[in-house]
């Protein structure tokens, strides 16, 4: 292996320390010039499109390499490790760790924590200790205005910024920030030529006619983008894709509006066939899926609001069949649906899933419009254009941001205060004192503290994520997102910095299931029918049912979550809107346009359950929690039926996105596609927002957890996420195994 030069990072250092004082957009542009193109990789062999990318150690990014400016010390240090250096060269590198790990954004971040919320999120290491409620660095889920990208093109934004310049000065206002989209957009230009260059010698040195011919239609699309705005599908599909590259976005949007009428106008004057848009889908399906950003790569087709649906509709399917062809976990595809859409659609889709994609995620607009609408306090015109990012958050496109930054773990929220403030794993003082167990005469005195400790930790999450976009604010304008996101060019301010229409913010909740099966337990065996003293639960918890097998029965027998029982659903119920209402709140202390919950669940819920004490439900200690709103392992015993009358008790008008992963026989769905077909159909018709399906069966999961070589193609839904079974840890594979199959 080739030993890494460091060159990069070197560079944007030197860059950043010589602008370090200069306005902070110029400061950002000129350290974007030392980072690309030199990080772009090559073209490989068989790419429809230039754009490949490898984030250096250090430099800036919203969210890929880190948050704003970031330093990947750990990496850099394994380099060091493992090659050999000069002395010389070494003290340069410690020298340069030294400087980030006080000038990189995360610590300015934490740095500006006051007192009472460094307290309560003690660590950001919250894969590895005991939190309660943890920070997350990062701006996630951008979602750009690509129309806008390829209506003017780069020649055609640089009018509009220019422009917008001009008008600033004429009323004395600052112009350093346009001054840096220009720098920007001209960065884009050249890297377009850098690619051109590059494909165009590919080109010169081919031989084969059809393989040359190949790589002038890249050189070629790369030539034109670099100035004026795309013609053809290929042009447009190419600059779309470099933008996100350069941007640090990971997510794409709706790619159907996007493409459809590019697709149709080449269609119409002869320069495509449909075989050959489909391979233009495959080729940037399969670059997508080769930047393996695991959580990311939402790809968005369907929905209400289109204003081009017919054409929309055609570059669906050949991006639903891109899906079907390309076997990777990206990109994530999701197909919003809505009565009176192209039957054509779901069908395509059912077909998909049915072979053992995942993909599409299936997403209700009936239902999902009017909730948005009412948790994000906006018109129903402009919740029509929500999309879920990541593992399934919603915002809406290129007009509001919901940066995930903060995880609560509802089920260590209920042990500590179980313990009155103390971790009932480590002994150590973790929340607030609301008393002892013992104490409390009643379920409702109980649920209060319950209540209180959950308080605790969302307000201080609530400000963190307040504090998280200031910081990032006042440290550099995000200028790629700036420019293609709502306001932002015409308020004459930086996405984070007041340019944006709606800056909101999100929590990631875990545990909800099991804190309210939990908390059924608890109130039926301690209060209602006082078959457990509070003492005898607490010291079978803490003996993680070790010679309390008697009472580990018990808990176990009481109603669970999933099986339409109107105790535990109840429970569910109330649990969730606690947490909802507890979160939404938060809009009237921090200065945020929305604070919400998501219940979108990655693997973070086998993270924290294997640092999470037994629970009064029956779980084990270290066991991993239930995902998202799913029932836990096996808890759904009464079928599909009652498992989705369960889903839909929980309100999805208040949050910011659920998920629910449904695993089903490859037997049922081809035997049974009708039946299929139709409970979906009567759970959507009864307000169910989404199902993530996999179609698996369980003998090859467990087979594949032996034989793995074999089973290199079996993809599995996680959370909000889809991955190939083998690839994951043990204990997520194991989760996995547990879930019910229908």
């Amino acid at each position: 292996m080739q030993q890494y030069d460091f060159l990069v990072e070197k560079n944007f250092t030197e860059s950043y320390l010589r602008y370090r004082d200069a306005p902070i957009a110029i400061r950002e542009a000129k350290c974007l010039e030392q980072m690309y193109p030199d990080i772009f990789e090559d073209i490989k062999a068989g790419d429809k499109f230039a754009g490949r990318i490898k984030m250096s150690l250090i430099g800036f990014s919203p969210e890929p390499g880190g948050l704003g400016y970031y330093c990947n010390t750990p990496a850099i240090r394994r380099h060091l490790e493992e090659n050999e250096y000069t002395d010389v060269f070494r003290a340069e590198m410690e020298d340069m760790i030294a400087f980030w790990e006080k000038e990189k954004t995360q610590v300015k971040v934490r740095n500006a924590f006051p007192p009472e919320i460094a307290k309560a999120l003690p660590s950001d290491n919250w894969g590895k200790e005991p939190l309660a409620a943890a920070p997350l660095y990062r701006m996630a889920g951008s979602y750009l205005d690509y129309g806008k990208l390829l209506d003017n093109g780069i020649e055609g934004l640089e009018k509009t910024v220019a422009k917008r310049k001009e008008a600033a000065k004429a009323q004395g206002e600052e112009t350093e920030l346009f001054e840096a989209m220009e720098m920007a957009l001209q960065l884009l230009s050249r890297c377009c030529m850098y690619y051109y260059r590059q494909a165009l010698g590919m080109a010169e040195a081919q031989e084969d006619a059809e393989k040359k011919a190949e790589w002038e239609e890249i050189s070629g699309a790369l030539k034109n983008v670099a100035s004026q705005k795309p013609q053809t599908l290929r042009e447009a599909m190419q600059l779309m894709w470099l933008y996100a590259l350069i941007s640090g976005t990971i997510n794409y949007g709706r790619m159907d509006v996007l493409f459809g009428d590019y697709l149709a106008k080449d269609l119409e004057e002869q320069r495509l066939t449909m075989e050959q848009g489909q391979e233009l889908f495959n080729g940037l399906w399969q670059l997508i899926a080769d930047r393996r950003t695991t959580w990311n790569g939402r790809v968005i087709l369907g929905g209400r609001g289109r204003k081009n649906e017919k054409n929309a509709d055609r570059a669906a399917l050949l991006a639903i069949e891109a899906s079907r062809v390309i076997k990777e976990g990206e990109p994530q595809l999701t197909l919003r649906f809505y009565e009176g859409m192209d039957s054509r659609l779901m069908e395509k889709a059912l077909e998909t899933i049915g072979e053992g994609r995942t993909y599409p995620m299936l997403y209700n607009d009936d239902v999902n419009i009017p909730a948005v609408s009412n948790a994000f306090r906006i018109s129903t015109e402009e919740a029509e254009d929500y999309v879920p990012f990541g593992c399934g958050e919603y915002v809406i496109n290129h007009k509001s941001f919901g940066s995930p930054n903060g995880v609560i773990n509802l089920l260590k929220v209920l042990e500590i205060m179980l313990h009155n403030g103390m971790d009932g794993m480590t002994g150590i003082e973790a929340g607030i004192r609301t008393g002892y167990f013992s104490e409390f005469k009643s379920f409702d005195e109980l649920w209060e503290a319950y209540t209180k400790q959950v308080q605790y930790f969302i307000d201080a999450l609530a400000v963190q994520e307040e504090l998280e976009y200031r910081v990032m604010g006042e440290t550099a304008p995000c200028l790629y997102l700036s420019m293609l996101y709502d306001d932002c060019i015409e308020r004459g301010k930086a996405i984070f910095a007041g340019g944006i229409k709606y800056l909101g913010g999100t929590v990631e909740t875990y545990g909800n299931v099991n804190t309210a099966d939990s908390l059924t337990a608890i109130k039926e065996m301690v209060y209602d029918k006082k078959l457990l003293t509070p003492a005898q639960l607490l010291a079978a918890l803490d003996a993680d049912f070790e010679g309390y097998e008697k009472e580990k029965h018990l808990l176990e027998s009481v109603p669970k979550y999933g099986n339409d029982d109107s105790k535990a659903d109840d429970m569910a119920v109330k649990v969730h809107e606690h947490i909802c209402n507890t979160v939404r709140a938060q809009i009237e202390k921090v200065k945020l346009h929305s604070y919400l919950v998501v219940i979108i669940n990655n693997s973070a819920n086998t993270t924290m359950g294997q640092l999470t004490a037994a629970s009064a439900d029956g779980r084990k200690k270290g066991l991993h929690m239930a995902n998202a709103n799913n029932p836990w392992s096996g808890n759904d015993k009464k079928g599909l039926t009652a498992l989705l009358n369960s889903l839909v008790k929980l309100r999805p008008d208040f949050h910011a996105g659920a998920v629910q992963n449904m695993k089903f026989s490859p037997e049922l769905f081809r035997d049974g596609g009708a039946v299929v077909k139709s409970v979906l159909k009567t759970y959507f018709d009864n307000g169910g927002t989404q199902a993530m399906i996999s179609v698996v069966n369980r003998n090859d999961l467990e087979q594949a957890m032996i034989h793995p070589e074999k089973y290199s193609n079996l993809f599995v839904r996680v959370g909000g996420f889809s991955a190939r079974f083998v690839e994951l840890e043990k204990a997520v594979q194991r989760e996995i195994v547990s879930r019910t199959l229908y």
